[in-house]
């Protein structure tokens, strides 16, 4: 009979996949869409709203900046999306922008744009699913006092979708985001063709005057106040990068089909941005950070939330209480917080690229059950979902921590991608050839720079509201990786043979038996020890209450043991001690000699009775394993429980799947 635990787990992700099925998880255009575009196609939803609510610090005076900031957030969409198409087709491996800085500007530059990387892929999730949540209370504001829980819910839903496989999750995220696209298109053309026609949308919050917090600016301040507002409306690159991590999971052709998805991502992104930034002016949406600096706002401002921007445009468009501007509440949730998907998808893989390099543990190397990496799947969760808790579920505090990481990989990669073309032209056969390259090197150079601009303003803009802690995460994170990378290195040099390794047998073998009582467990640990034909063999017990140890005296006397029993005090009651300076007596008598220490242990069928068993063993085995020339091997001796498992029904351990393991129950 299968264990709870499997059944739930069944149930939940589903039957494992063979090795040879990992072919029938690979993309097809369609689906690779909103699986790694989700994100920058989502953060059309708070791009705006995060440059309105930047420059109505100043009150409503600076809002005619709104179009300019926004066009140049545009520009430089454009700029990365073309840059990264580059990367793609450069680098189909699938390493993105870590592949790219590590090859061409070293690994101390590889390891500062994984790092910048992982940072990114914890922040999408946060961000995603605060700002999806956030939405979901501009429809139902009865729920802000359930913000967390929200949030740490979809977190669990996005994670168990994620461990059923990426091709599952990609076709579950594909219709909300494909919803989503023609919910705002359909937005875009009814209210853009109002304000043509004279009757423009008018936003809930029109009317509302801004008490503004940054009063007399002289034009540093204001030069610094827009600065501020173009980094915040960066955050409309978020993901843009995830396509070229992403690029192993598409269909052949690989690379093209990912090329093409860029392209398809990058028009997108920039139609619905352009598109919720004019109808935000023409409506005269009005959002502030402190609820309380809306003057006229209906409600208390101390605890009721403001609609978001993009609720406040569907509201105008639509109608509150219209069925389409539920829709575009729904739609607009729905793939924000399934946008966190990109983050799903990168992060797993880029930690397996890192493992494999030996920067991050194996474990994160490995596949699952349903041939996803569910070990990084995890990773993801449970640091997202503690950001989450730390900082109440708050985008707007969350945002803060945005972006450094981001254009801190688009930075390095562009930087990369152009020493990678001055290597390329040095082998350049033809001139088609050699324009074709200098075209790209422009391009990468171009991009370079700009993203390089743009993480000076987004440093120096963000770094005193909580962007520091960015600042500080990404080093500590190089370090941690630079530690997990000389530590394997270490252990592979010392294991390495050098052709001088000690050949020669040990002198002699002395067996040791561990006993506790004379049961059956013992009996068979002595005949086993006994099969390997030591040299010497003892039966060894701790005396730690006297009764038992002469009722284990007349057990072995009347069973006529043939091998000696050797009695160790232990005044303190202690059974560890003991057993080591004992067996590092052996050592130290014969230190070419090898100890086999053999330990009785139970074997039980249900959970709960590891706990009443073999815990003496267990502490022995962690003591014993440290000391050199010392075999320490466990006896088994199965109870009457170990019947009620179902022997034929074979949990898979992640990464059997991937090693070829399979058992009888595993689908064809």
């Amino acid at each position: 009979m299968a264990s709870t635990a499997s059944v739930l787990k069944r149930v939940l992700l589903g039957r494992p996949f063979r090795s040879d099925r990992l072919g029938r998880t690979l993309l097809p255009k369609r689906i690779a869409l909103p699986v790694f575009a989700s994100d920058p196609l989502s953060s059309v939803a708070y791009a705006t709203q995060e440059i309105l609510l930047i420059l109505t610090l100043g009150g409503l005076t600076y809002l005619y900046l709104a179009p300019w900031i926004a066009g140049a957030v545009v520009v430089l969409l454009s700029v990365v999306v073309l840059s990264y198409r580059q990367v793609v087709r450069a680098y189909p491996s699938g390493g993105g922008s870590y592949e790219v800085a590590s090859e061409n500007l070293g690994p101390v530059a590889g390891l500062i744009v994984a790092a910048a990387l992982l940072v990114d892929y914890v922040m999408t999730v946060a961000v995603s699913v605060a700002a999806g949540v956030d939405n979901i209370i501009s429809a139902f504001p009865d729920l802000n006092a359930h913000r967390v829980a929200l949030c740490l819910g979809f977190i669990v839903l996005l994670t168990a979708m994620n461990l059923r496989g990426i091709r599952e999750s990609g076709r579950a995220f594909a219709a909300p985001t494909y919803a989503f696209v023609a919910g705002v298109l359909v937005m875009m053309v009814i209210g853009l063709s109002r304000a043509l026609l004279g009757d423009p949308p008018v936003a809930e919050s029109a009317q509302y005057q801004i008490h503004a917090e940054q009063v007399g600016l002289n034009s540093l301040a204001v030069a610094f106040l827009v600065l501020r507002a173009f980094s915040s409306g960066c955050t409309a690159l978020t993901g843009v990068e995830a396509i070229s991590n992403g690029v192993p999971a598409f269909r052949k052709p690989k690379a093209l089909n990912a090329a093409r998805t860029m392209v398809a991502m990058g028009a997108i992104s920039i139609t619905m941005f352009t598109g919720v930034t004019a109808l935000a002016l023409v409506s005269h949406t009005r959002v502030t950070e402190n609820t309380c600096d809306l003057i006229g706002f209906a409600g208390d401002c101390a605890t009721d939330p403001q609609r978001t921007v993009i609720a406040q445009i569907a509201a105008a468009v639509f109608g509150s209480e219209s069925i389409l501007f539920f829709y575009m509440q729904a739609t607009t949730a729905l793939i924000l917080i399934l946008a966190a998907n990109t983050a799903y998808n990168g992060f797993p893989l880029l930690s397996s690229i890192l493992a494999q390099h030996r920067y991050l543990p194996r474990q994160l190397h490995t596949r699952g059950d349903r041939l996803a990496y569910s070990n990084g799947i995890i990773v993801l969760a449970v640091i997202a979902g503690t950001l989450i808790y730390a900082f109440d579920g708050s985008a707007t505090r969350l945002i803060q921590l945005y972006i450094v990481g981001v254009f801190t990989s688009f930075t390095f990669c562009q930087a990369g991608m152009v020493r990678h073309w001055n290597r390329e032209l040095a082998g350049a056969p033809t001139p088609v050839d050699r324009r074709r390259i200098y075209r790209a090197r422009g391009i990468n150079a171009f991009g370079a720079c700009f993203t390089g601009i743009v993480l000076v303003v987004v440093m120096v803009t963000k770094f005193t509201h909580g962007a520091f802690l960015v600042v500080i995460a990404i080093p500590v994170l190089c370090l941690l990786m630079h530690g997990i990378h000389r530590h394997y290195a270490a252990v592979r040099a010392e294991l390495e043979s050098d052709g001088d390794d000690e050949e020669t047998l040990p002198s002699r073998v002395h067996a040791v038996v561990l006993v506790s009582g004379w049961h059956k467990a013992t009996n068979r640990a002595i005949k086993f020890a006994r099969a390997t034909r030591p040299d010497t063999l003892v039966a060894l017990t701790v005396n730690v209450d006297d009764a038992d140890t002469r009722q284990l005296h007349r057990d072995w006397d009347s069973h006529e043991v043939s091998i000696p029993l050797t009695v160790i005090e232990s005044p303190y009651r202690d059974i560890t001690r003991p057993v080591v300076d004992y067996v590092k007596r052996l050592r130290r008598t014969s230190p070419r000699d090898v100890v086999a220490v053999y330990i009785p242990e139970y074997v039980v069928g249900r959970w709960w009775e590891n706990l009443l068993h073999n815990q003496s063993s267990l502490r022995l085995k962690g003591r014993l394993l440290f000391e050199p020339g010392v075999m320490v091997t466990s006896v088994p001796w199965q109870l009457h429980s170990t019947g009620r498992r179902d022997l034929t029904h074979i949990e898979h351990s992640p990464g059997e799947v991937r090693r070829g393991i399979t058992g009888t129950d595993s689908p064809p």
